[in-house]
């Protein structure tokens, strides 16, 4: 019985081939406008279905194709998204940097800070200008805000610099106003979080009130005057009837600068005029 079953559907499977095969041949035979009857005949109606699934496919397939270019767009966006503030805070430190250079006109090497910190000392950098640009040891190092230290040692294309962080680090300051005189060095933290400075040596019987912009004073023939330090926020210490320590909160931190400027100025010059209005003091 199966056997007969099995060769029944193949003696109907070959008759629906021929038949096929002669509708075709009919078909083609037809004139032009009965054959362009016939398709739309067929396209409306045993064709239909297979068709309503071909467009249904093609239609999922733009959609995804744009699902995944929108996906990119947005992707893209979010990725600019992410470094746009840091864009825009690079380029006003490179505005900053323009505008203190236009001031200054002469007499300073600009240079890249490497975020390299010396192996021997965290608080050392390396900046990218050395002997052939005309560094020399001790030259200050600055930033529009103010001072971020002093070279310690020049190579031939790079420098290493000691920050103002560096217990090393020393410069002697005064108030903006030349009323008070004193020697700036590093203080340690608050917390561990917040680095700064101390102004020490400052008669017991003079005051310094909170606020009070502290440049560098000219002395000891290494650092130029009005380069901004920092502002007093306090008294740090202090020994009744002999002198105060002021705390001061520095106007450049190092860990946030991108590049610096070499200073070449002689240190008899007075750079105040400079630093106003590059976030110095005014």
């Amino acid at each position: 019985m199966a056997l007969e079953a099995e060769r029944y559907g193949s003696r109907a499977d070959t008759l629906a081939f021929l038949v096929c095969v002669a509708l075709s041949l009919v078909a083609m035979a037809l004139p032009t406008g009965w054959q362009n009857r016939l398709t739309g005949a067929l396209r409306r109606s045993v064709l239909s279905p297979l068709l309503a699934v071909q467009e249904q496919s093609v239609q999922i397939q733009t959609s995804r194709a744009r699902f995944v270019l929108l996906e990119q767009q947005r992707d893209s966006a979010a990725l600019v998204a992410t470094f746009l503030p840091a864009l825009r805070a690079e380029n006003d430190r490179l505005r900053a940097l323009l505008g203190l250079g236009d001031r200054l006109r002469t007499g300073f090497v600009p240079a890249e800070v490497l975020h390299q910190a010396e192996p021997t000392s965290p608080l050392m950098l390396i900046v990218s200008a050395g002997r052939r640009q005309g560094v020399e040891p001790l030259a200050p190092v600055v930033a529009p805000a103010g001072l971020i230290g002093t070279v310690a040692s020049a190579g031939a294309t790079t420098s290493v610099v000691v920050t103002w962080a560096h217990p090393e680090f020393r410069a002697s300051a005064m108030a903006a106003d030349g009323s008070v005189v004193g020697i700036v060095g590093p203080a340690g933290g608050t917390s561990g979080q917040a680095w700064l400075l101390e102004l020490r040596g400052v008669p017991y019987r003079q005051t310094v009130a909170d606020g009070t912009p502290i440049v560098t004073a000219g002395l000891g023939g290494v650092i130029p005057r009005g380069i901004p330090i920092g502002v007093v926020m306090g008294v740090a210490s202090e020994q009744p009837g002999w002198e105060r320590s002021y705390l001061v909160r520095p106007a450049a931190q190092p860990g946030g600068v991108a590049h610096v400027m070499v200073l070449r100025v002689g240190a008899d010059a007075d750079l105040s005029r400079a630093f106003a209005g590059a976030g110095g003091t005014p």
